[in-house]
């Protein structure tokens, strides 16, 4: 399978280069080349690249521009092409899993072209592992206790305490997991997966769903499929675009989208 490529650069000549160098390897796809960030913002809605050779620098819109208009969903493995050596930095803050200094350096390109392919080959693993979660859900019943029945709970408990313990079911068994045991919570596809001392639990239903549940003060939505355990929370680190990075106890790291940078409040006040 071809991995689908698309080079940005304001240089015809750069374009170029990067396009010659692509022909030497038969797994990338050149779906299209754009002078400028506008163009390459629609040419990732339309081509849907897994790959990208991005430039930095280019008028109108800046290749960091250029990811701050891409959902995180659609961003492409992305490899930032540079004339300065000290945007490096701020190139691998940004996601990119590699840069390329100009002129491109033969080495240099194929070493990345390596790590392009690891990366896709990731992206691909990780898609196939929500489906797996649907597929195991689906064959052993796990999660399929009904929400609703949570729901009425729920919505009692708005008016009084809040259930402190969510039943799930695994197999013909219905495990009890402590509410303030779950550390984290992210969608995968129509399923939930509850992240709750080490364990991973899978349920089925919606994001929405499930914060009619859990307590407000101690759970919040950061990002359209993730919920975290507020008290869990160890650092909390500014990224570009009003994104911020919290790291939980145990290391594991979640993005606070800036759809949801007005829970930073939550972090930096202390609640929960």
């Amino acid at each position: 399978m071809k991995i689908r490529t698309l080079i940005v650069d304001d240089e015809v000549l750069s374009r170029r280069g990067v396009e010659l160098r692509l022909r030497d390897a038969p797994d990338f796809e050149i779906v299209a080349q754009c002078a400028n960030g506008r163009e390459a913002v629609a040419a990732i809605q339309q081509y849907k690249p897994e790959a990208m050779f991005l430039d930095i620098q280019m008028p109108g819109m800046s290749g960091f521009e250029v990811l701050a208009h891409v959902p995180q969903e659609s961003l492409p493995v992305v490899v930032f092409i540079t004339a300065y050596d000290q945007f490096a930095i701020q190139a691998f803050e940004a996601r990119a899993v590699d840069y390329l200094l100009k002129p491109i350096d033969d080495a240099r390109f194929l070493a990345a072209l390596v790590r392009v392919r690891e990366h896709v080959r990731a992206k691909s693993a990780a898609t196939q592992r929500d489906r797996l979660l649907e597929i195991i859900a689906e064959i052993t019943g796990c999660g399929e206790l009904a929400l609703e029945q949570l729901l009425v709970h729920g919505r009692k408990a708005v008016e009084g305490r809040r259930p402190e313990v969510l039943p799930i079911r695994q197999g013909r068994e219905t495990l009890r997991v402590p509410v303030a045991s779950i550390q984290w919570i992210d969608a995968a596809g129509d399923y939930m997966c509850i992240h709750a001392g080490g364990d991973t639990h899978i349920l089925r239903g919606t994001m929405k769903e499930l914060e009619e549940i859990l307590d407000p003060k101690l759970f919040q939505r950061v990002h359209r499929s993730t919920i975290v355990n507020l008290r869990l929370v160890k650092s909390l680190r500014a990224h570009m675009n009003g994104e911020y990075f919290l790291t939980l106890e145990g290391g594991h790291e979640l993005k606070l989208s800036r759809t949801y940078r007005d829970k930073v409040e939550f972090f930096l006040s202390g609640s929960g």
